[in-house]
């Protein structure tokens, strides 16, 4: 699909993403451990091979350079990654990119992760229910490639301006679809309204993007989900 692969460079799941896309297409960000974990055949000796002694940078680059995350079944690491990911999305602090979590056909490890953050934590409040739209947990691996070619159908990027929120598009869309965004997403406006326009003077600093058109309203700046929400509901919307 045009997507670059970048893996933690390990064997399993890892060497098979790696294998699948090839030393041209993938990077590996390995990390230096005294057991365990060795660079894959593929990208072993490769100079997109890159170690790190430590897990934060490691994941600071991870999230830095990808434009969505797919994960597997497996252990400490791939919680901590997940739920780094997932803080650093619901707090606004890394733009809202598509997550998958992918079990295999049949098997419960992302389910039961699911019903833990549901039983455990928004039972209890801790977070809520719009925040469940930050990922999607699936076994089947077509609906997984379709989560990512979809996220970005009309979707290109967001940044903010000041108090604006800017969110650039792959096409136009139509009045009544401007339209149907505001009756359903009200809540995310602070002050007047969802606005089709294009790139504010501010954004001189990104030339490659000026061309795209743009929404542009003033956001409260404190439900990721639902912002997530409206990213999907933009790609819903069909190209005037």
């Amino acid at each position: 699909e045009g997507f670059m692969i970048i893996t933690g460079a390990g064997p399993g799941i890892m060497g098979a993403a790696q294998k699948g896309a090839g030393a041209d297409n993938s990077f590996g960000l390995n990390i230096r451990l005294p057991f365990e974990q060795d660079a894959n055949d593929t990208i072993e000796g490769d100079p997109k091979l890159v170690p790190f002694n430590y897990f934060f940078t490691r994941k600071l680059t991870f999230v830095k350079e990808s434009e969505g995350f797919a994960l597997f079944a497996g252990g400490f690491g791939t919680m901590d990654e997940g739920f780094e990911v997932l803080t650093l999305i619901q707090t606004g602090k890394t733009a809202i990119l598509p997550l998958v979590m992918v079990d295999a056909p049949g098997a419960s490890y992302w389910k039961t992760f699911d019903a833990f953050l549901r039983n455990e934590l928004l039972s209890r409040r801790l977070i809520s229910e719009d925040d469940f739209a930050l990922f999607r947990i699936t076994d089947d691996i077509e609906e997984a490639v379709h989560e990512f070619k979809h996220f970005y159908r009309v979707f290109h990027s967001y940044r903010f301006v000041r108090d604006k929120l800017v969110i650039r598009l792959q096409r136009r869309l139509s009045d009544t679809h401007i339209e149907r965004l505001n009756a359903d997403f009200s809540d995310l406006v602070k002050s007047g309204t969802i606005t089709q326009g294009t790139a504010l003077p501010q954004e001189a600093d990104e030339e490659s993007l000026t061309h795209l058109p743009r929404l542009i309203f003033t956001p409260h700046r404190r439900n990721y989900g639902r912002l997530r929400r409206l990213i999907d509901a933009i790609n819903d919307c069909a190209p005037s």
